[in-house]
């Protein structure tokens, strides 16, 4: 435990888009990406809405994961690992929805399970591994979310019970928005958004607008700004002592869980490198040793 100071570190983007069936959200999504890295051909749309996707190839070339039933969390963390390897900037998981509510999604999965409070024990860590990957990606993400009516049943002055609309709400876990670096919520099919939560302080309590590819830009100028991970990379890269190693892993608390490898790695490198330099002193100071006793 230590008291260190903020300190301002470049991040990846988490960008949540919800909306219902027709409010644009996946090109909403695709204009959001290509503004983030400006390369169609680093953006990659894992599509469960029945290749949606693809109706809008004429944007640019874009690549796309057709991802079919079962729509399992396992399913979600194999297709976002795949777009990761594969070197893409920008993962666009369209939808979310199905890992929740799909054949073969959470609430599928507890089902089968029996239904009961304490199955949960066993879907709610593969949930959690899923949101997990897309949390800890190491390309930017923008989830896709479907939205639904959302009622509750309540008593009027006359004491008659009465449905209620409250709004939509969003498919998937209570919770998500939460992991979210900005949430977007399409608000009608004229494809306008209001921004329902947002750290870079960019979008909210700001009137409703169309999502663009200049949204996009404002978020990728946002999330490089302070103390690159490739930067801290090049540190520890040059680094050839025990010391000055532990300093540039405190150095960069927010980016402790990305460097730690780094750092251990370096670690073995540099120690492996200082028994060797000892054994061959030991071995220059016998010689020395050996050679003196032969001149006596």
């Amino acid at each position: 435990m230590k008291l260190q100071q903020a300190q301002r570190s470049q991040v990846k983007l988490r960008i949540g888009l919800s909306g219902p069936s027709g409010y644009g959200k996946t090109y909403s999504a695709l204009l959001l990406a290509y503004g983030i890295t400006n390369d169609w051909g680093k953006i990659a749309v894992i599509d469960t809405e029945n290749n949606s996707a693809s109706l809008y190839s004429h944007l640019g070339q874009f690549n796309v994961l057709n991802l079919d039933e079962p729509y399992t969390p396992a399913r979600y963390i194999q297709a976002i690992k795949l777009c990761e390897e594969a070197g893409m900037e920008v993962i666009i998981v369209d939808s979310i929805s199905h890992e929740w509510s799909g054949k073969g999604g959470c609430l599928e999965m507890h089902e089968q399970l029996g239904g009961r409070f304490q199955d949960w024990s066993k879907v709610t860590p593969e949930h959690n591994k899923f949101i997990d990957a897309l949390v800890q990606s190491s390309s930017h993400v923008i989830a896709t979310t479907r939205r639904k009516v959302d009622y509750s049943l309540d008593r009027d002055m006359n004491g008659k019970t009465k449905v209620m609309k409250l709004g939509t709400k969003e498919i998937t876990r209570e919770g998500f928005e939460y992991e979210l670096t900005v949430n977007f919520e399409l608000i009608n099919d004229n494809h306008l958004v209001k921004a329902s939560k947002d750290r870079t302080g960019l979008f909210m309590d700001k009137p409703e607008f169309i999502i663009n590819a200049s949204t996009g830009k404002k978020l990728k100028a946002w999330c490089t700004e302070g103390v690159s991970l490739e930067k801290v990379k090049k540190e520890i890269s040059n680094c050839h002592h025990l010391g000055g190693l532990k300093h540039i892993y405190e150095k960069y608390p927010a980016l402790s869980k990305e460097i730690y490898p780094l750092v251990m790695q370096r670690k073995t490198i540099i120690e492996n490198t200082n028994s060797q330099v000892i054994e061959e002193r030991k071995v220059e100071q016998s010689k020395t040793i050996e050679n003196g006793i032969s001149s006596q």
